[in-house]
Order: structure tokens, then C-alpha cells, then sequence
């Protein structure tokens, strides 16, 4: 993978939700949230070496599998970056993806801890978060 000089310019928090579904879960019971990532990559018209790299996470309760919470968390960062060929933006856009998401497992703890709930604390994640930035051969991309 190709490496790419940038700068993280600042982070911001877009959207931070959470509420409590009044549901009852049994005291045993162990609990797959199934939480959904996603991202988003934009460049400035204004500055094409200028980035936006924002990830969510978002945990909904449905009928199939009640949770005993809805969570939705969205920070944004903005970025600096050498990156004009595709190769170069993907690999960037790996990258600043794993500055980024420590600062999102930390909201999503802090999140739920402000709503005086067990803290919600996401696995810490070496290499690829998502599924397209591993390597084809099984591994991660570092």
C-alpha cells in the first residue's frame, strides 16, 4: 500500500444520539448490538488537497432484535492531504480512517456513560476497519 503524507486539520462531532428502549432483557442474556459502521470521503471544491473523512456508527432496535438502546454517532475529520492518484486516495482514505476511529470508539463510550448506562466501549481494531480496506490475501492493511 502506498504511502501518503496528510494532516489531521481538526475533528468535529456531527451527531450524537442515544435513547432507551423500555424493553427487558433477561439478566443472562447476552447481547449482539450488531453495530453499523459506514464512512464518507469529500473533498473541498474549494481546495482539492483539503479531505472530510467522516464515520458513523449507528445501533437500532427492530421488532426482529430489540436492543436495549438506539445509539447513532457521527464525527467528521478534516484533513490535509498529498493524495491526486486512486491509489493514493485509497490508501489515504485507509488511514485516516484508523486516526479517526479511536476518537469515535471514545465517543460512543462517553455517549453512553453520560446516559448513566453501562459505557459502551467498541473494540480497539489494528489494521482495516472496513471490509474493502483489507488486503485480498486475509489481511489487514497497516
Amino acid at each position: 500500500m502506498q504511502k501518503v503524507n496528510f494532516t489531521l486539520k481538526g475533528i468535529r462531532g456531527d451527531e450524537m444520539r442515544f435513547n432507551l428502549n423500555n424493553i427487558r432483557i433477561p439478566r443472562d442474556t447476552k447481547l449482539d448490538l450488531k453495530p453499523a459502521f459506514s464512512r464518507q470521503v469529500r473533498t473541498a471544491t474549494e481546495n482539492e488537497k483539503i479531505f472530510f473523512v467522516s464515520l458513523s456508527i449507528s445501533i437500532e432496535s427492530t421488532a426482529d432484535m430489540p436492543k436495549p438502546f438506539n445509539l447513532v454517532a457521527k464525527i467528521t475529520g478534516v484533513f490535509e492531504a498529498d493524495a491526486t492518484t486512486d491509489e493514493e486516495k485509497k490508501a489515504f482514505t485507509i488511514e485516516a480512517t484508523n486516526v479517526l476511529y479511536p476518537y469515535l470508539r471514545s465517543a460512543v463510550t462517553s455517549l453512553t456513560a453520560a446516559a448513566f448506562t453501562a459505557p459502551l466501549v467498541l473494540p480497539v481494531v489494528n489494521g482495516g476497519i472496513f471490509p474493502e480496506d483489507r488486503e485480498e490475501n486475509g489481511g489487514y492493511v497497516s
